[in-house]
């Protein structure tokens, strides 16, 4: 089996096509499945021990041709698989504030604590406490022996103890039972965020799809997964716990090529480009051949790798005439994209060839079925949680169920490779292939009641939530931007922040945006107050206002109520323009001593009226142009404007569909806690800490000054650049917000645990940057070095004067 899904002979095997060959067996039994039952768009749901992978199909399979695994950077043909850390193994851990699940594993030695190796608490064990995994219905392979069955005494009493250090911390006195459901919540919310990154931030609306549930936990989480995201629909053939294994005998035979071309599609010619997919064809068709493909079973699939001009976002399309070629590559990248290039020359980047042996696996068929005397019936009654209480619950044997068979939930039905959960609301029903369907019965509510008081469960959902909010905006902004510098080098940050300005998330992108965004915020807020309406947009890359350096241009959106009279939220994307203006393209000259030598000032420029939604776009064009040194392609930077204001757009309706379904009290009281949470950790870490200073020489003469002061008892620090060099003559000064940045970063990486990045973290720190300094430069400085080589220099001063690092 290979990681594209085909097969090949033993002797044409290669190390490099075998790595994610398991999961892609998992693909194709998955769409093998799922269309003999009349599902032909369905996401893949794989959950096993330690990680679970998801996948997309809608009509065809979807491949990569260069990807990161475990680090590798690889080129080889490989299905489309995300994977998240979530799996039955994965350990549970409570921070003192909040629940965390995974991403280490306890993996199969000594496995969870149920295993009876003397290992920790994790997600399998979740199940077993509240009921939805029976140990007298699961295979007895544990203990010393491998024949004991699974240990839930051990399981019930490392739960009492973790909610009694849970109400220790808190104040609160949960049960062990309600213990389990908040980690499953925590790791249902992981899977269902994976799910949304390969699906619905690519465009795809899962509501109209069906989630085909395999792998060994799979069926225990099915339900709660669709629900996370609104499928109504599940489906869940009867190998689910081997499906990875069955689809592999499902597969066909295939072997791909592919050359390099590199040329105008305009320039090369039709005769020879079919000339080089014989060629390719001819290999591939050769080479199943060898391996014992009848050749009446190959078919051939000709594609051509087509990419604009000056970009690296190849699309694939299907060979045929130059027009019908760029036809298909459009629609692909309109879809994609949302926009088009119409003056980029479009090139062939490669031609492949891929040589599909049918395979002779035989139809899938129905076990002949015993006749039943009466109705179905469970085998015995259990009690399971779920939503909040116990429910008697009926569980079934797998082999009890016949065609036809209504199940309603909650229910659960045992088998020997799996175990499914029909959750209260759903229901189950036989298809003729033997196959469960579920379906959900009963509508969800519209909106979820929880309190605003700070849940150690709730704490860790909204901290995921937040944050994929501002990876949805980052997404967004990729697939819709026009440069390289923010399509393919992604030289971007997105991230929301509360009524006050405060940042709440900021996705990974650039570690220097990160924390300099806030400042941009307020200076909008303080220059608009009372003045903004709903639908105003705003921008600027004013250095001395919260900006890096002129090419990062910030947009900002606020976000009001359902009356349009208040401001809730704000959201916020900066991307590096591929020229602002200056005396250099690129906008980064190397001689600049002034400001507008770098490029366009924009300081709380007005980007869209609310009044009438209108995209101000002569305006824009009338600032870009008209500076002194005007940028160069003012075409370039509206489209990357536009992308902006599209990713702020999802930032708006992903938080307004979050007041919607939590309330609004809700949500802006688990902005305060996420905060607070951040703080805690950074208190944490500066406890540790001892005073320090340190002085950096740079080569033209500066000196970067920090005295880091520790006050143990209020667990704070001061940080004080006192002493730092004077504003400078050239451009290595760097603004306020690069300096703030890095400190961010700094006290960041020092915490050694997964917590939001958001403005709690700088709440412990006093940084005093003296005006007029290299790090805090007075207008007309120039700043553009700053940015990119200053901000290295203060990160290595304030290693250094923390003693944690050589600098």
């Amino acid at each position: 089996m290979q990681s594209n899904g085909g097969l090949t002979d033993a002797r044409a095997f290669h190390g490099k096509d075998s790595i994610l060959s398991g999961p892609a067996g998992g693909i194709v039994g998955m769409v093998r499945a799922s269309q003999l039952a009349g599902f032909e768009r369905v996401i893949g749901f794989d959950m096993g021990g330690t990680s679970t992978d998801v996948s997309h199909f809608s009509g065809e399979f979807e491949r990569v041709f260069e990807t990161q695994v475990a680090g590798v950077r690889m080129r080889a043909p490989m299905m489309s698989i995300h994977t998240v850390a979530a799996g039955g193994g994965s350990i549970l851990h409570f921070d003192g504030s909040r629940y965390r699940v995974g991403p280490d594993s306890a993996g199969a030695n000594p496995g969870p604590a149920s295993y009876r190796r003397g290992g920790p608490l994790a997600v399998t064990d979740c199940n077993v406490m509240l009921g939805k995994i029976q140990p007298a219905h699961f295979p007895k392979l544990f203990g010393e022996d491998g024949r004991q069955a699974l240990d839930v005494d051990a399981v019930r009493a490392q739960f009492a103890a973790m909610a009694a250090r849970i109400g220790d911390a808190t104040g609160t006195t949960p049960a062990p039972e309600a213990v389990a459901e908040g980690f499953i919540q925590i790791a249902v919310g992981n899977m269902a965020n994976a799910i949304k990154q390969i699906s619905v931030q690519r465009g795809h609306d899962v509501t109209d799809y069906a989630l085909t549930s395999f792998g060994g936990a799979g069926g225990q989480h099915a339900c709660l997964v669709a629900d996370a995201l609104g499928i109504k629909t599940v489906f869940i053939h009867s190998l689910a716990g081997v499906l990875s294994a069955y689809g592999m005998g499902l597969a066909d035979q295939t072997a791909m090529r592919e050359a390099a071309v590199e040329a105008r599609l305009a320039d090369i010619a039709q005769d020879a480009l079919e000339r080089e997919l014989d060629t390719l064809g001819e290999g591939v068709r050769q080479e199943l051949l060898a391996q014992g493909v009848a050749a009446e079973r190959i078919r051939l699939i000709r594609r051509v790798h087509l990419r604009y001009e000056g970009t690296d976002s190849a699309i694939i399309v299907l060979f045929d005439q130059p027009e019908r070629m760029q036809q298909q590559f459009e629609a692909a990248y309109k879809k994609r994209f949302s926009f088009l290039m119409p003056g980029k020359a479009l090139v062939v980047e490669a031609l492949s060839v891929e040589a599909i042996g049918a395979s002779n696996a035989p139809k899938e068929t129905v076990p002949e079925q015993m006749a039943r005397a009466g109705g179905l019936a469970p085998r015995e009654r259990v009690r399971m949680f779920g939503a909040g209480t116990w429910h008697d619950t009926a569980l079934y044997a797998r082999g009890d169920l016949r065609i036809g068979d209504i199940i309603k939930g909650p229910a659960i039905i045992a088998e020997e490779n799996a175990t499914t959960v029909i959750e209260a609301g759903w229901q189950a029903q036989v298809t003729p292939h033997n196959h469960l369907v579920l379906t959900r019965v009963e509508a969800l509510p519209q909106r979820r009641a929880i309190g605003t008081t700070a849940d150690p469960v709730m704490l860790e959902i909204f901290n995921n939530l937040f944050m994929s909010i501002a990876e949805q905006m980052g997404l967004r902004l990729q697939n819709t931007a026009y440069s390289v510098n923010i399509k393919e080098r992604l030289d971007f940050s997105c991230a929301i922040f509360d009524a006050d300005g405060n940042l709440i998330a900021n996705a990974p992108h650039m570690p220097v945006h990160l924390g300099s965004m806030g400042e941009s915020i307020k200076t909008v807020m303080l220059a608009n107050a009372g003045a903004m309406r709903p639908g105003d947009v705003f921008m600027l890359n004013d250095p001395y206002h919260g900006g890096t350096h002129l090419p990062d241009v910030t947009v900002i959106s606020p976000v009001f109520d359902e009356a349009g009279e208040r401001i809730l939220f704000y959201v916020g994307s900066r991307g590096h323009h591929a020229d602002i203006g200056g005396t250099t393209p690129g906008s980064m000259p190397p001689d600049s001593t002034r400001i507008d030598e770098e490029g366009v000032l924009i300081d709380n420029f007005k980007l869209v009226d609310g009044s009438d939604g209108r995209l101000r776009d002569e305006e824009a064009r009338a600032l870009l142009t008209g500076a002194r040194h005007p940028t160069r392609n003012p075409d370039q930077n509206m489209a990357d404007l536009r992308a902006q204001v599209a990713a702020n757009q999802k930032g708006v309706d992903e938080l307004r569909k979050m007041v919607a379904h939590f309330g609004l009290g809700v949500v802006q009281a688990y902005m305060g806690h996420v905060q607070d949470n951040a703080e805690e950790a950074v208190r944490r870490v500066i406890s540790a800490l001892h005073d320090g200073v340190f002085a950096l020489d740079i080569d033209n003469g500066a000196r970067i000054e920090v005295a880091i002061r520790v006050d143990r008892a209020r667990r704070s620090a001061q940080i004080d650049f006192t002493g730092t060099s004077a504003q400078l003559p050239n451009n290595f000064n760097a603004p306020s917000a690069v300096c703030m940045a890095a400190v961010l970063y700094v006290f960041r990486t020092l915490v050694d645990d997964d917590i939001p990045l958001n403005a709690g973290c700088l709440k412990p720190l006093e940084v005093i940057i003296p005006p007029g300094s290299m790090l805090n430069p007075h207008y007309p400085a120039s700043v553009v070095s700053g940015n990119v080589e200053t901000s290295t220099c203060i990160t290595n001063a304030l290693y250094g004067a923390l003693g944690v690092m050589a600098a």
